[in-house]
């Protein structure tokens, strides 16, 4: 798949290695797109090899701006944020020590911002690009013992929503995106026990068609939006229903 007609199009993926954004990147590259990975992990597994790997470590601020101003395609048509740092447990706000709050921020926040930077110009030159931001629920649901990644994220939400009515959506779509349920990722293993049953759990292929949608369409017809994506690889606007908490219990359930 050629999004452009002057070259065939290049995608960046940050936090691409694995997980949601792993989905995205291994979708946009079965389609022929030049896909970037930036991940302090190299992409591994079915389809590693048609991903093409820059080591970026976010939580090393000067590193990360110098890689991705260094290494960012100058042709740049689609670009994904999906780098993610959570703590190794859910705990309450006064025991998360101060290393992982400013992680935290380093990762979901910090590096969001170094990211845009890096990529605006070359989205801007592609006329539109795509920029896409993997959300959470936990933007609209907040939660006991998530304080860090929520403050976090709704601030990566924000910042977002602030980015996109600054420029023109024939320079640049912005979209985000989220899913509906648990993803079956690696940093979510690492949190659960080894006898854990994932068979309720999405995975993060499940971006796939939509990361195709949004290649295709540049996103155009979702500007501005944020896309819940379900177990069966379908989507729909936030503004037709809020996900279902990850950390509270449905409302009136006292159980």
């Amino acid at each position: 798949m050629n999004t452009s007609n002057a070259q065939p199009a290049t995608a960046v993926v940050v936090g691409g290695s694995t997980g949601i954004g792993r989905g995205i990147a291994d979708a946009w590259a079965a389609h022929r797109i030049e896909t970037h990975v930036f991940s302090r992990s190299r992409p591994t597994g079915p389809g590693a090899g048609r991903l093409v790997w820059h080591r970026l470590d976010l939580r090393d601020a000067e590193h990360a701006k110098e890689k991705l101003a260094a290494d960012m395609p100058a042709h740049t048509d689609l670009a994904c944020y999906s780098a993610i740092y959570f703590t190794s447990r859910r705990e309450p706000f006064t025991q998360t020590t101060e290393s992982d709050w400013l992680d935290q921020f380093a990762v979901n926040v910090h590096g969001l911002t170094w990211t845009l930077r890096a990529a605006m110009p070359a989205l801007r030159a592609a006329g539109p690009g795509l920029f896409l931001h993997v959300s959470s629920e936990v933007v609209y649901n907040a939660g006991p013992h998530r304080s860090g990644y929520a403050a976090t994220k709704a601030a990566a939400d924000s910042l977002i929503r602030s980015v996109s009515q600054e420029i023109e959506p024939d320079e640049v779509t912005f979209v985000q995106t989220l899913p509906t349920g648990m993803v079956d990722t690696p940093g979510i293993r690492a949190r659960r026990p080894a006898d854990f049953d994932y068979s309720g759990y999405m995975t993060p292929a499940a971006f796939a068609p939509l990361a195709v949608e949004l290649a295709r369409t540049r996103g155009r017809p979702y500007s501005g939006d944020v896309l819940v994506v379900r177990e069966d690889a379908t989507w729909s606007s936030i503004s037709e229903a809020l996900p279902t908490s990850q950390s509270r219990p449905p409302t009136g359930d006292h159980g």
